[in-house]
């Protein structure tokens, strides 16, 4: 079957035998993904800490900002974090805050420096109010960082089902 749109803009509805459900194009299917290209240093021992992405490789519908993903069309997505510790700590793990709240916790590790986490999870959005953003969490000295080095702090998603 090949399908053709109307040379005008506007609201268009195709119908097809036996169809049922959303039909999603790529135009309304949001996707981000961010990095941190430096490190980020400020990190408490034992506290939560919002990562600070400071550099986008694309966000489709710019639905990134100050380090949180706002998406304006309502549907489950996946959501993927990683996040690279750096200095002097005995443990870390990376979440996915949703509204401000923990919402799924990555993988724990008692480590000595050095190691990478991370976290994915499905997430309902609807479309309006709901964001997630990136927390990480490091037991350690006043030397630990997140680190941005090759990339490794990465937060990235993309809609899979419409609402």
């Amino acid at each position: 079957i090949t399908l053709s749109a109307p040379s005008v803009a506007g609201t268009n509805t195709i119908t097809l035998p036996a169809a049922t459900g959303t039909m999603m194009v790529s135009g309304n299917m949001p996707a981000f993904s961010v990095y941190l290209s430096a490190d980020q240093s400020g990190v408490s021992s034992s506290t939560a800490t919002k990562v600070s992405f400071n550099s986008k490789e694309f966000d489709t519908n710019n639905n990134f900002s100050s380090g949180r993903f706002t998406p304006t069309v309502a549907g489950y997505y996946q959501i993927n974090g990683i996040m690279s510790g750096g200095g002097t700590y005995t443990r870390l793990f990376v979440s996915i805050y949703k509204n401000g709240s923990e919402y799924k916790r990555g993988n724990d590790l008692l480590v000595n420096g050095g190691y990478a986490v991370t976290v994915s999870s499905i997430v309902y959005f609807n479309g309006s109010t709901d964001y997630v953003e990136l927390y990480g969490w490091l037991l350690g000295t006043s030397l630990a960082f997140i680190s941005g080095a090759n990339s490794g702090t990465v937060f990235n998603g993309c809609m899979i089902r419409a609402a």
